[in-house]
């Protein structure tokens, strides 16, 4: 497996079991949070511009569809990533309050969205410290 990989595996990882458990620990808060930045247009912006530069970063840098499992995950994310960027640019906030709350029924499957993110970041974070980068 490649180091770049094995370190986005890590990083990914990470970041997906920190998350989680804050949103899980403070579900109130997490929730008005996403209420108030999808009501909020420029900081959707702002937030859309990030989210775009992180999705770039991984496709561009690791765009694998094949070797495995592990690579692919971190592929499939670096797209995702990015498609969720290209939205918080160019979705309005009513749109993106639809998308992303409603349509998701964000309050509702708030849990599995958290335990979603906890268990990927958990096999990523496993994946990439058990590997041996080549």
């Amino acid at each position: 497996m490649s180091s770049l990989t094995s370190y986005l595996s890590k990083l990914i990882g990470l970041y997906c079991i920190l998350v989680s458990l804050s949103m899980i620990m403070h579900k109130r808060a997490t929730i008005e949070m996403v209420m108030a930045l999808v009501h909020d247009t420029p900081v959707l912006f702002v937030v859309g511009i990030f989210t775009l530069v992180a999705g770039l970063a991984i496709v561009l840098a690791h765009n694998i569809w094949s070797v495995g499992p592990l690579p692919i995950v971190v592929t499939f994310l670096g797209w995702l990533t990015l498609i969720k960027g290209l939205l918080f640019l160019f979705l309005t906030p009513e749109a993106a309050v639809g998308f992303f709350l409603i349509g998701l029924h964000y309050e509702q499957f708030f849990y599995l969205y958290a335990a979603i993110s906890l268990i990927l970041g958990v096999y990523l974070t496993y994946g990439g410290f058990r590997s041996t980068p080549r």
